[in-house]
């Protein structure tokens, strides 16, 4: 029975380990292993801040449609089927009330076409028309169709063209958008990259302390055997405790800052904040030669923001023009020409027709507007000339922008290789200061006084070696070239 018993406990235990161990790879198959690469990639597809800008180039790109198919000929018919009116009315002449009972259906089709060279509407249109009236005077009723087909143009006069002008400004709005996009995604680069990179930190000041943990436990057992053996006091132990619970502590402090730092970077580039994510970054720094006067006239030369600032000085000129036209004198030129027939039957319509001709002219001219457009014209200069001040300062800050980037790389480059002699340094003198430690030439205080200094050495190294990294991001942006690869960022 025991033997039974003994057998069934081995099966359920390697169940459960089997279970445990399949669960563990299944873990490991659904982590997902990020670089910078791959977190700038989802952060391009699934990113908040990037979707919404793609609506926004969407909208503006169906506006520009709409307006260049508004500039195309329209196709419309209007139709009143029936209408159906009765009135009594006095009539003067024989000063008596008549009743006059109509009915009526009349269809239009029209086809119009912009003009886009004058601003001006051409439009061709066909007015059909049943008619049956009837009134009790003299006991008449009249049917007839009649049909009126006629050729109009309408242009404004004095004025700007509106048509071209809003075209115009639709397609500036659409180029602003691309710009603001293409701006974006090379921000969006770097913000992925700072969080990344700050989390690939944490990760790594998460290694340094459970480095320093482990060290502190050797440390620990070391003071411990010493106590057993009486060779040295019990406060030296107590300090070793304090020592390793410090340890504890600062690992798990770690943890906790990773784990925030990886909700972040989950948030930012879209993903799931269930999912499970490791981080993986090359820390290897090569020393990049880089051009300033190369990355200052690349920079000036291509970037959006210079190119959006030209757009708000166009945008302020035309904006300027449409505030120029108001209390403007100004007319409008209207010219028609139709044939129009009328017959009781529908196929004798045209037997009998009647040439029709307008020729129409109307002025605007206004008198006196109190000053109001030359003050509107007043700010729309102001407007103008505050863009333009903009875009000189753009260039300006651009410039300074790249030189303040420039000059950082080169002290980051020192101080990544002081960091590293240091960590050599702190290191060396770690070991010698355990070995004293060992020998009973130095307290358990002083020893945590090198670990720690070993700690901060490492963790300024990474620092030092991630800023470095930004940096060059930072340059590849602010001057549209790649050092790293000697190409252009925008192809």
């Amino acid at each position: 029975m025991k033997r039974k018993t003994d057998k069934y406990y081995l099966i359920k235990i390697i169940l459960i380990f089997y279970f445990i161990s399949a669960g563990f790879q299944t873990s490991l198959a659904a982590q997902l292993n990020l670089t910078l690469d791959s977190a700038v990639e989802y952060a391009m597809q699934k990113s908040p801040d990037i979707q919404r800008t793609k609506l926004d180039l969407e909208r503006n790109s169906e506006l520009l449609k709409a307006q260049q198919a508004a500039t195309k000929s329209h196709f419309r018919l209007t139709l009143n089927p029936f209408n159906y009116e009765s009135d009594l009315s006095f009539n003067r002449f024989i000063s008596a009330w008549s009743t006059n009972e109509s009915k009526e259906s009349m269809g239009i089709f029209t086809i119009s076409q912009p003009i886009e060279m004058t601003g001006g509407t051409l439009s061709l249109n066909n007015r059909l028309l049943w008619q049956d009236s009837y009134s009790d005077y003299q006991d008449i009723r009249n049917k007839q169709f009649s049909n009126n087909l006629y050729l109009s143009f309408r242009q404004p006069l004095f004025t700007y063209n509106t048509i071209r002008t809003e075209m115009k400004e639709l397609e500036l709005n659409l180029e602003r958008t691309e710009l603001t996009y293409a701006i974006q995604k090379l921000q969006i680069e770097r913000l992925v990259a700072l969080t990344f990179y700050r989390t690939y930190q944490n990760k790594l000041n998460l290694d340094i302390a459970r480095e320093e943990l482990k060290n502190q436990e050797v440390s620990y057992d070391i003071i411990l055997k010493k106590v057993e053996a009486d060779i040295s006091a019990r406060e030296e132990l107590y300090q070793a405790e304090l020592n390793l619970l410090s340890a504890r502590s600062n690992v798990q402090n770690a943890i906790v800052t990773l784990e925030d730092s990886y909700d972040d970077l989950k948030q930012y580039i879209g993903l799931p904040l269930q999912e499970d994510i490791f981080v993986h970054a090359d820390t290897s720094v090569n020393v990049t030669e880089i051009d300033l006067e190369k990355a200052i006239s690349n920079g000036i030369q291509n970037r959006k923001e210079l190119r959006q600032n030209k757009i708000d000085i166009e945008n302020a000129v035309i904006n300027l023009t449409r505030t120029s036209a108001q209390n403007e004198f100004k007319g409008t030129l209207d010219l028609t020409y139709g044939l129009k027939g009328n017959d009781e039957q529908f196929s004798n319509v045209y037997e009998k027709t009647t040439e029709n001709r307008i020729i129409g002219l109307s002025l605007e001219i206004p008198l006196w507007d109190w000053g109001e457009k030359e003050s509107r014209i007043k700010a729309s200069n102001a407007s103008i000339q505050r863009e333009r001040l903009t875009y000189n300062e753009e260039i300006k800050t651009i410039n300074i922008e790249i030189r303040k980037t420039y000059r950082q790389l080169r002290n980051l480059e020192l101080q990544i290789e002081i960091a590293r002699q240091n960590v050599k340094n702190a290191q060396l003198t770690y070991e010698i200061n355990l070995e004293r430690y060992n020998y009973g030439d130095l307290t358990s205080m002083d020893l945590s006084l090198y670990q720690t200094q070993l700690s901060q050495k490492k963790s300024q190294l990474v620092s030092a070696i991630v800023d470095y990294k930004l940096g060059l991001l930072d340059l590849k942006i602010q001057s549209l070239w790649d050092f790293e690869t000697g190409e252009p960022v925008l192809k």
